[in-house]
């Protein structure tokens, strides 16, 4: 029988909420950014974060429901951790109010799970696989071999690529957020230009490291001639290339380790064009079976929480016992 869950998402500063049909797939979704209020001061400021999903989850719900004339759900979803704290509480308690009005279950949901699945919204089934999970938060090879067992393969020992784009558009004076920014600006320049390390190809292990690949690039970027446009969107594009190459070379590592023949992208830089076709490649060579979550939900969103509850409640993973938010939560200290 088919069931409704309803998915909340406040895990930064993406406020989402969406309805998943378990045998109809995806029923809407509505979203709203707080890319502008943080853009001023350069960056998320936790406590506007959760301030703000506290006016916009219920104007949201209403417009859910104005759209899908759903006025109650099966379940609800919500993203239990990792996150910011403040952000999460304010998730958890209204998905808690909701559950607790319609008397049905609440079902914590781990953020990265969530993108590990959200390939299934465009009808993939992804296991098992190889996953690249990178984001701004996250660089990960994740060895997923169904849904709640996870065997983490390496991961970064320092920024992440997302942040490492991000501070790296920031040397640059980029607007906020600076990644997709960087991305852009790269498009225009020549990558073979300047020569940035990959960090970390040199020494055995599927671990990655980008702050010296930062620090390279500042000092690059210090010495750049004043007002010289093209000389910036060289830098950036050897700066976007260094990264690539390190993600691919640890990809085909990774898949040479462990025999997976299909890999699953999932987070936000997975959004990034350069990535996609560099990986297209890897997956062409080596005969991989390739899957990328769609654009609209490489970045935080309700849907593939909601998609991740409904596959828990398919298991009889509703919750038992009240749910805690967990600012760090380990990926592999889930069971399926």
């Amino acid at each position: 029988m088919a069931e409704l869950v309803l998915g909340i998402e406040s895990s930064c500063d993406e406020t989402g909420l969406a309805l998943y049909d378990t045998e109809a797939g995806l029923v809407d979704e509505v979203l709203f950014s707080q890319v502008d209020m943080h853009a001023i001061y350069g960056g998320v400021v936790p406590e506007l974060a959760a301030r703000d999903h506290v006016r916009r989850l219920p104007l949201l719900w209403q417009e859910l429901r104005r759209r899908t004339g759903h006025d109650r759900a099966d379940a609800v979803a919500v993203t239990a951790g990792p996150g910011l704290i403040g952000a999460l509480l304010v998730g958890v308690n209204f998905g808690r109010a909701l559950a607790y009005a319609w008397g049905v279950p609440l079902i914590p949901v781990h953020h990265l799970e969530g993108h590990l699945l959200a390939p299934m919204l465009a009808g993939v089934l992804p296991f098992p696989a190889l996953a690249l999970l990178v984001s701004g938060g996250h660089t990960q090879l994740i060895a997923v071999h169904g849904l709640g067992s996870y065997s983490l393969l390496g991961e970064s020992v320092d920024d992440a690529a997302g942040e490492a784009f991000d501070k790296a558009a920031k040397i640059l004076g980029l607007p906020y957020p600076g990644g997709p920014a960087l991305a852009v600006l790269a498009r225009t320049g020549d990558a073979q230009r300047y020569r940035l390390p990959r960090p970390m190809l040199d020494r055995p292990g599927l671990d990655f490291s980008f702050s010296g690949l930062k620090t390279a690039f500042r000092l690059q970027a210090e010495a750049l001639p004043p007002g010289d446009a093209q000389a910036r969107a060289d830098l950036a594009a050897a700066f976007q290339l260094a990264v690539v190459d390190t993600l691919c070379a640890k990809c085909r590592r990774a898949i040479e380790a462990t025999g997976l023949q299909r890999l699953i992208v999932a987070g936000g830089v997975g959004a990034n064009r350069a990535l996609r076709e560099a990986l297209s490649q890897l997956a062409e060579a080596e005969n991989i079976d390739l899957h990328f979550a769609d654009l609209a939900h490489c970045t935080d969103n309700a849907a593939m929480i909601a998609l991740a509850g409904a596959q828990r409640l398919e298991l009889g993973r509703g919750a038992l016992e009240p749910v805690a938010v967990r600012p760090r939560w380990p990926l592999q200290e889930l069971v399926s």
